[in-house]
């Protein structure tokens, strides 16, 4: 026997608290973060940034022919750093066969567009001295670059021990180096070249890879304020497993307050990292300076921790002053490993929108036309209940509308003109809920239903066939997205959002809103407009409709509003009602079990 709705005005108040919490955060978040209220558009609605990136080989290897794999794997890897930025709807292609172009919409941040710029080469370095980040005043020394080149080290370390008091280098400028922290690696023009570099000047913290692995070179710090001469790579980036951000640890499991970079080596990379700790960690008691290590990155030190511990198990932590923002950016950045190639950017410009405000004013008026037109047809199927439809139309537009522009604020999302598409389908599926829902309705009103038990128990098997069908629907968003990119991507998503509102209107509005109508009187009293009238729903009669049946002067149950009674005696009902009407299969068992009914009541009535 069905059951009827529980509480149909606790769903509905339960979802009305969920949309009021939802409205409250985003107006929260304008006010505190900057949230709008309207959803950020995609680089075909509204525009933005447009980097053309050129491949550009070193010197020596102009005989290597940049090949097809090189453009695809550099591609999927700036798309990984994009993405992994939290920016929708990037369009990420070649030009030609050596051209990589970058479109990122709306107004780019900058450390976006550095992780589409840099190739985020990643080398560990020992530090032989730390210098003062300013250059020397060539003033008090030879102008000519001859006469520099002619200078010894030790000229110049003394020039510069006359200018400020303090020498770079050590004694230990000849033979060979016994290891890569060996200050023999110091040589007169990379002294030279530490001399003359000025770490204040932003030109020089560009971050292009010019240095020699197998050789010692002079490096700034990324902010600018230190020099350092290093020397040559203990471990190349590419040994580099994996990086990760998060808060920083201590022995007993609790947070220190500090973010940190944790980065996993692999195999090889473990191997060359202990024989490198260890031997920086000899340096900890004798030379604080060679007892760190430099992370290198693109030229530019970010960070030169000392060694505390030797690290054997390839597990390491680089900690600093940094934010939650630098350390998850540069954990992207080294997570998604080097670019197969050194890239030069060729050009780099603002570009208008691809298709812009005007198609998407003409997506919305389609939606709108298709919305009209649902709304009158369900009118004149449906008669009164079509208010009913256009109120889950509706509440259902608000509900995606406010889902999408939460998206926008929290994850970055951008809708593009096929996610416009995608969000016009579901006018579509919130009305085809609905039809399968009221015809469940009217198949159990022409079984003999009364219309209160009829939309419970209509409820009950159509909300199986709309569970079944709405995630057929996400299954198919869901392989799209995956297997898809671009717009494709942004039409999956949002036909799988419209898809999980249709779910949340049918289940928090329209069932509970179904069942508070049956009770009005307009509804639930069967006026001819209402939808649910006797006729329209098919009901053999009144009496049957309205489920009310009245007890006859002989104790016999009679229907209510002088309808005929089966013949009493015979198990084998007419095959047509009082007005010749033809009755249907389940019409003619019904009335079979009322007639069997009605004998044994009166059975027993003779009996007594």
């Amino acid at each position: 026997m069905a059951t009827k709705t529980n509480r149909p005005g606790r769903t509905l108040l339960s979802l009305l608290i969920a949309v009021a919490v939802a409205v409250g955060a985003l107006v929260v978040g304008h006010f505190t973060q900057g949230a709008g209220f309207t959803p950020k558009l995609a680089l075909d609605l509204e525009g933005g940034t447009q980097v053309i990136l050129t491949p550009k080989l070193e010197a020596g290897s102009e005989s290597r022919a940049v090949t097809a794999e090189d453009m695809n794997e550099a591609i999927a890897i700036i798309r990984q750093r994009v993405d992994a930025s939290g920016v929708a709807e990037a369009e990420i292609s070649t030009l030609g066969s050596n051209n990589i172009v970058v479109s990122i919409p709306g107004e780019t941040d900058e450390s976006i567009l550095n992780l589409v710029r840099t190739s985020a080469t990643m080398r560990f370095r020992p530090v032989l001295q730390v210098l003062s980040p300013t250059a020397l005043d060539t003033s008090q020394i030879p102008q000519s670059e001859t006469e520099l080149a002619a200078m010894t080290a030790e000229e110049l370390a003394d020039t510069l021990a006359d200018i400020n008091g303090d020498g770079i280098i050590s004694d230990e400028v000849e033979g060979t180096p016994e290891n890569n922290s060996d200050t023999a690696w110091v040589t007169e023009a990379l002294t030279r070249d530490a001399l003359l570099l000025d770490c204040t000047d932003p030109a020089n913290l560009a971050g292009e890879i010019t240095d020699d692995p197998a050789k010692g070179m002079v490096a700034c710090s990324v902010e600018g304020d230190t020099k350092y001469i290093l020397g040559p790579v203990d471990i190349e980036g590419t040994h580099l497993k994996s990086a990760s951000a998060g808060m920083e640890t201590n022995a007993a499991g609790q947070t220190t307050g500090q973010y940190a970079i944790s980065l996993e080596l692999d195999g090889e990379g473990t191997k060359l990292f202990t024989e490198a700790s260890n031997r920086l960690y000899n340096f900890s008691a004798t030379d604080p300076t060679r007892n760190r290590f430099a992370v290198v990155l693109d030229g530019n030190v970010i960070i030169a921790p000392s060694m505390n511990v030797p690290i054997t198990d390839g597990r390491a932590s680089i900690t600093g002053n940094f934010t939650a923002a630098e350390a998850m950016d540069l954990a992207n950045q080294l997570q998604f490993g080097s670019l197969p190639l050194n890239f030069e950017v060729q050009s780099e410009q603002q570009i208008s929108a691809t298709l812009g405000v005007d198609h998407l004013e003409k997506g919305l008026w389609a939606g709108l036309i298709g919305l009209i037109l649902v709304v009158l047809y369900m009118a004149w199927q449906y008669r009164g209940l079509a208010l009913l439809s256009a109120g889950s139309l509706v509440v259902a537009a608000g509900l995606t509308y406010l889902i999408i522009t939460l998206l926008s604020w929290t994850m970055g999302y951008r809708l593009s003109l096929p996610g416009v598409a995608g969000l016009i389908i579901a006018v579509g599926i919130t009305a085809d809920s609905f039809i399968v829902y009221f015809e469940r309705v009217r198949d159990e009103v022409r079984d003999g239903r009364p219309l209160d038990l009829a939309v419970e128990e209509g409820w009950s098997r159509a909300k199986r066939t709309l569970v079944i069908s709405d995630m057929v629907n996400l299954v198919a968003a869901g392989v799209l997205y995956v297997l898809a990119v671009g717009g494709v991507q942004g039409f999956a998503f949002t036909l799988g959002i419209t898809t999980i509102v249709d779910l949340i209107v049918v289940f928090l509005f329209t069932h509970p809103m179904m069942s508070l109508l049956v009770r009005t009187k307009f509804w639930g009293g069967g006026h001819r407009l209402s939808g649910l009238d006797p006729q329209h729903l098919g009901a053999t009669n009144a009496a049957t409709y309205r489920g009310r049946l009245n007890l006859g002067s002989e104790g016999r149950t009679k229907p209510r509003g002088g309808a005929s009674e089966a013949t009493t005696g015979s198990n084998a009902p007419a095959a047509q009602d009082d007005n010749g009407k033809q009755l249907s299969l389940s019409e003619r068992r019904r009335l079979a079990a009322v007639s069997q009914t009605n004998e044994a009541d009166a059975g027993e009535s003779s009996n007594d």
